[in-house]
C-alpha cells in the first residue's frame, strides 16, 4: 500500500481535495476527460463497481481498517494489487482531514476518479423508453434525489440540459447514494440542440414529452395516454421557477400530481418520485 502521511495540508499534491472547485475538476486535464471527487465509502464503492478509475484516495487514519479496507479490496478486485500499490493513499487524523477538506459532517474517505467518455445524445436515446429530462435543475441535492428516485423506480435514464448541475458533483453523488453511477445519464453539450430544438430531437427519436406544470390543460400522472406511450420523456423544471412557458407549451402533455389542503405543488425531487412510481406501476 502506498500510504502517504499528511503533515502539511498546503502540500500541492493535496490541492485537488481542498482548492479545486467542481468546475475546475470537470475541466482538469483538458482536452482529456476531467475528474470528480466521491465522498464516503458507500459512494466510492458504487463508483468502483461501475469501473470508474481512482486517481488518489484520502482516508482518515481511524477508518483505514474499516471503510478504507472495503475500498482497498474493491480496488484490487477491479484493477489488481499492483494498481493499488501505485495508487497514492493520503492519510491523517480527523482534525487534519477536516482542515484539508473543509467538511465536518462527511466522514471517512474521499476518492478522486477519472471521468468516463461522455455519451452522445443519439446513443443515449436509442435504447431508452422511459427517461426524465432535468431542465436547468441547478440544485445538486435535487439532482441527486431525482436520479436516485429514477433508478429505484425503474426509469431507463436521465437527460440533463447544459445548465443543469453535473450529477457527479460531490453533493449530487452523495445524495443519490451512488446511483449516479448506476442509472444511465448524459448532459446536453453546448453544441447539442437546446430549448425547443431538444424537444424536437426527442420527438424525432419517438418520445412523447410530458412536462410537469400547473396549467389549465394538465392531466394526472397516471393518465392512460402516458402509461401507454411507447417512449416517454418526463420533463422537470428547476425549483421555484419551474419550466419555461415555451417548453411547457411545446410538450405533448402537461401533467400534474393532484394536491390537497391548498398545497399547489411538491418539491421537484418529491414530485419526481411520485411521478416515476405512477408511470412505472404495473409495467
Amino acid at each position: 500500500m502506498n500510504f502517504i502521511e499528511i503533515n502539511d495540508i498546503t502540500d500541492p499534491e493535496l490541492e485537488i481535495f481542498s482548492r479545486y472547485s467542481e468546475v475546475q475538476l470537470y475541466h482538469l486535464n483538458e482536452p482529456e476527460n476531467g475528474v470528480f471527487i466521491a465522498e464516503s465509502a458507500n459512494v466510492v464503492l458504487r463508483a468502483l463497481e461501475d469501473d470508474y478509475e481512482p486517481v488518489k484516495i484520502l482516508v482518515e487514519k481511524e477508518r483505514i481498517d474499516t471503510e478504507g479496507k472495503q475500498v482497498f479490496e474493491a480496488v484490487i478486485r477491479k484493477f489488481g494489487e499492483e494498481f493499488l500499490d501505485s495508487l497514492p493513499v493520503y492519510t491523517a487524523g480527523r482534525e487534519i482531514v477536516t482542515l484539508l477538506t473543509g467538511y465536518k459532517l462527511v466522514r471517512g474517505l474521499w476518492t478522486v476518479f477519472r471521468r468516463k467518455d461522455p455519451v452522445g445524445l443519439t446513443d443515449f436515446l436509442k435504447d431508452k423508453s422511459r427517461i426524465v429530462l432535468l431542465y436547468d435543475v441547478v440544485n445538486p441535492t435535487n439532482v441527486g434525489a431525482i436520479i436516485r428516485s429514477a433508478a429505484a423506480l425503474g426509469m431507463d435514464g436521465a437527460l440533463l440540459t447544459y445548465a443543469s448541475v453535473d450529477p457527479l458533483t460531490r453533493r449530487s453523488a452523495r445524495v443519490s447514494m451512488g446511483t449516479v453511477f448506476k442509472l444511465p445519464w448524459t448532459k446536453v453539450r453546448k453544441k447539442d440542440p437546446s430549448g425547443l430544438g431538444l424537444l424536437d430531437l426527442l420527438g424525432d427519436s419517438g418520445f412523447t414529452t410530458a412536462a410537469m406544470a400547473l396549467t389549465t390543460d394538465t392531466v394526472p400522472v397516471d393518465h392512460p395516454d402516458l402509461k401507454n406511450a411507447g417512449k416517454l420523456a418526463v420533463i422537470l423544471g428547476t425549483e421555484g421557477y419551474g419550466l419555461p412557458d415555451e417548453i411547457i407549451n411545446a410538450s405533448d402533455h402537461r401533467i400534474m400530481i393532484p394536491m390537497h389542503h391548498g398545497v399547489d405543488s411538491l418539491n421537484v425531487a418529491a414530485a419526481s418520485a411520485v411521478c416515476f412510481y405512477e408511470l412505472m406501476k404495473n409495467t
